[in-house]
């Protein structure tokens, strides 16, 4: 089983988490409430997965943020953000460590499936990459484009973002699918991101566009 330590101050769904966790076959070696008790429980129970609230005591800002990134500095940790909030401070730094893999940053009440609340869980522990759509909009929304991209790039990236298939692109910018694929791979080309199989490719581009700046 996939032992996973979880850190949430909400007594009540924090309880919660653990049983549906536990549900959904992972093994919840720590539930713990604050960011000091989950780089405590880490050292003591080395878990395969950390899923942390980012508002906690003592300050209720950016602790449990801060301790995400302090673990993955360490290690490539399977990382994921569990939060109400997209806080900005140590957001990129957490989603840009260790090459952007085996992280995920998801809004609380956007998950509205349990199933695949958990499939989401098990992408991160194999070392994929998750980042709710809303998290990237409002990231970008203060990062300057970058001078490499055409307009028509920035469009496709930005709906790349927000999870848009080739196909639903071509669709919203009324052009052919083999047009997207091509600025497709130019922005890979330009963000060199060469075009891989890695699954994580689409994703990893938008991190590039938003921790590169003027």
């Amino acid at each position: 089983m996939t032992r996973v330590v979880l850190a949430e101050d909400g007594t009540l769904l924090r309880e919660g988490l653990v049983g549906l966790l536990g549900r959904l076959g992972f093994d919840v070696a720590a539930a713990v409430g604050d960011a000091d008790a989950l780089i405590a429980a880490v050292e003591e129970y080395d878990p395969d997965l950390v899923v942390t609230d980012i508002r906690m005591p003592p300050g209720f800002s950016d602790e449990g943020l801060r301790a995400a990134c302090q673990l993955r500095a360490q290690r490539p940790l399977p990382v994921v953000a569990l939060s109400q909030y997209v806080e900005r401070s140590y957001a990129e730094e957490l989603l840009d460590s260790a090459g952007g893999r085996a992280v995920g940053y998801l809004l609380k009440d956007r998950v509205v499936d349990v199933e695949e609340f958990g499939q989401a869980l098990r992408t991160v522990v194999g070392g994929g990459t998750l980042i709710d759509p809303e998290v990237v909009r409002q990231l970008m929304r203060r990062s300057d484009p970058l001078d490499r991209l055409t307009p028509r790039e920035r469009e496709v990236l930005a709906l790349l973002a927000e999870g848009d298939s080739n196909l639903a692109i071509a669709d919203k910018l009324t052009v052919t699918e083999a047009a997207v694929n091509k600025h497709v791979g130019n922005i890979l080309a330009k963000l060199d991101l060469p075009p891989s199989t890695d699954s994580n490719r689409r994703v990893l581009a938008v991190l590039t566009w938003l921790r590169r700046r003027d």
